[in-house]
């Protein structure tokens, strides 16, 4: 029987969350609203709001532009932390406009660094990264110990955030906390658009009564973790000291292949429409990057180790919250 996980408290604190109004930060910031914590989102102009519109009049909102230093520097002075999830996420964008997407991501995060270097010096910072650094790996559950061969600008960008964070807190005295990300899934997320997390869009074409489309056989590992298991890791690794300097692999520890994460995905969705679901095989695209091909588990033993983070909420019932929200929207 796994210990009971004790979320600690940030009430109070000054919190920033860049990218604020997407999926994740959003998730992110309604705790911390609710935890009682001072919330600033910084979003870009005109961003849509539709994630934070239950809680919009708690939090202040800074729109600016990431790679604007002045509006960086203002918004980072007072901040207790800050949850940089603001970054560019199609991996098909990153490989199409790879300048674009560097100058976009990086330059991005190192204005905040830079501001932080020199205005805000105790803030701490905790970056959201991705298990896909570690690239294609025989070996799974797979750890920190993996080593690191991106196969896409998206994912060379995030491992280059993730030496610029090392570097500011080795050699600046910074304190950053790296969390690579296995696929998560949830509310929030969009679900009409595979580039933002396909579990998510396999529950928008069974909503839609669309056929959920399968490539090649459908044995391939993933590993999929509900977004509120990763909300407990931020808060978490923001408030233990101990997390400072380092980077760490997240995920629920457990592998599905594609076919059963579509089968649990049909089978609720049946149950609440009452509708039947097709599954259906199609040959891998040609252009098709191989990091989508890989088997993944993640092995969190490190960060269990540092803040006793575990998974709280079981695929299922993560699914079932999933599934259940957006079909009460769309009815």
């Amino acid at each position: 029987m796994k210990k009971e996980l004790k979320i600690p408290s940030l009430e109070g604190k000054r919190v920033l969350v860049t990218g604020g109004c997407g999926f994740l930060g959003s998730n992110l910031a309604r705790r911390l609203v609710k935890d009682n914590s001072k919330v600033t989102l910084f979003v870009r102009p005109g961003k849509d709001k539709e994630n934070i519109k239950d809680f919009e009049n708690k939090v202040d909102i800074i729109e600016g532009d990431i790679l604007n230093l002045k509006d960086v520097e203002t918004t980072i002075k007072d901040k207790d932390y800050i949850f940089h999830l603001a970054w560019q996420t199609d991996l098909k964008k990153s490989m199409l406009q790879p300048i674009e997407d560097l100058k976009t991501d990086c330059i991005g995060l190192l204005n905040i660094l830079e501001s932080c270097k020199i205005h805000n010096k105790n803030v701490k910072i905790i970056f959201a990264s991705t298990t896909t650094v570690i690239g294609v790996t025989d070996k799974i559950p797979a750890s920190e110990n993996q080593g690191t061969n991106p196969l896409s600008i998206y994912e060379a960008n995030k491992l280059l955030g993730e030496k610029y964070l090392y570097i500011y807190s080795k050699i600046h005295g910074l304190k950053t906390t790296v969390l690579r990300l296995s696929n998560v899934f949830g509310e929030g997320q969009k679900i009409d658009n595979p580039s933002r997390g396909v579990l998510n869009f396999m529950i928008g074409k069974t909503l839609r009564n669309e056929p959920l489309t399968v490539y090649g056989t459908g044995n391939f590992i993933r590993d999929y973790c509900y977004v509120q298991n990763y909300v407990d890791a931020f808060i978490l690794a923001a408030a233990t000291e101990n997390t400072n300097g380092e980077a760490y692999v997240l995920g629920s520890g457990n592998g599905l292949t594609f076919n059963e994460m579509v089968e649990k995905i049909k089978r609720i969705t049946e149950e609440l429409t009452g509708k039947k679901i097709e599954i259906t095989h199609i040959p891998w695209p040609d252009e098709d990057n191989p990091i989508n091909k890989r088997n993944f588990i993640a092995d969190y033993g490190k960060f269990n180790r540092a803040t006793g983070w575990y998974p709280r909420i079981s695929f299922e019932e993560g699914l079932m919250r999933t599934i259940e929200y957006y079909y009460k929207k769309i009815k």
